[in-house]
């Protein structure tokens, strides 16, 4: 089984966009172009994955196998559109 201690990056940069690495790793393999463009990480949160994880917004698989390739995965915000009719079908079930 697949366990990844891994660390969560936000950027002021960009509202809803995370910078998974895993721990061992840190940032040595996000490239400079990319830290760049992202800004400053912040560590937003530190957690286990395994294929089992569920994430809000994002595949596990993809997390997991970007991980291991090359060493993170980008999550960028949602498009507007969806991101909108989320909060509206959240608070027509309220």
């Amino acid at each position: 089984m697949t366990k990844v201690l891994c660390d969560v990056y936000k950027t002021k940069k960009k509202d809803e966009a995370y910078l998974y690495v895993s721990r061992k790793d840190a940032l040595t393999r996000v490239p400079d172009a990319l830290i760049e463009q992202f800004g400053k990480p912040e560590l937003a949160m530190t957690m286990i994955l395994t294929p089992e994880k569920k994430l809000a917004r994002a595949d596990i698989d993809k997390v997991l196998q970007a991980l291991d390739e090359q060493g993170f995965y980008l999550q960028m915000p949602p498009a507007k559109e969806t991101y909108m009719l989320d909060l509206f079908c959240k608070l027509d079930k309220e």
